[in-house]
């Protein structure tokens, strides 16, 4: 895959990442109750990651938005945790070092807003995304942060910044 680039969601955007956020899903058989995709906000993505201290970023390859993920301050948890949320990318990204780039992206603007800590929610089969999680430096706790909504992801790590 040739061309592609990181940068902030735009409007425009908004039908095309719930698109391939709820195709991730289908594709992996991730629970659909107690995960992102149940998020009411899923359809309004550039709406809520204007609010303060939060940023979301997709991958767009000829104009096409192929990965997507961001940070946000942990509901029902200190100021200075964020949360790394919706990561998600189609198959044909996986494996080219594009999840690398956008979690340096992503822990960048963490670092911005003046995070301390970054946590993160996943399923215990997404063994890929743990993987690059290890990688740059987060830690598997053992029980979950703030108010996700997100009972049915029982893996939770936490990086310092």
């Amino acid at each position: 895959m040739k061309n592609w680039i990181i940068r902030k969601i735009e409007k425009r955007d908004n039908q095309s990442v719930a698109k391939l956020i709820r195709s991730v899903f289908d594709e992996l058989n991730i629970p659909k109750v107690g995960t992102a995709y149940a998020d009411p906000y899923l359809d309004l993505m550039y709406e809520e990651y204007s609010k303060p201290r939060s940023a979301y970023f997709v991958v767009e390859n000829e104009g096409r938005v192929v990965g997507a993920a961001g940070v946000a301050p942990l509901e029902n948890e200190a100021e200075t945790i964020c949360e790394l949320q919706k990561m998600y990318f189609l198959p044909e990204t996986r494996g080219l070092g594009i999840g690398s780039q956008m979690m340096a992206t992503c822990l960048q603007s963490a670092k911005d807003f003046g995070f301390e800590s970054c946590y993160l929610e996943t399923m215990p089969y997404m063994l890929g995304a743990q993987k690059l999680y290890k990688k740059v430096g987060f830690e598997y706790i053992d029980s979950p942060m703030g108010c996700t909504g997100h009972t049915s992801c029982p893996v939770w790590m936490l990086k310092k910044l």
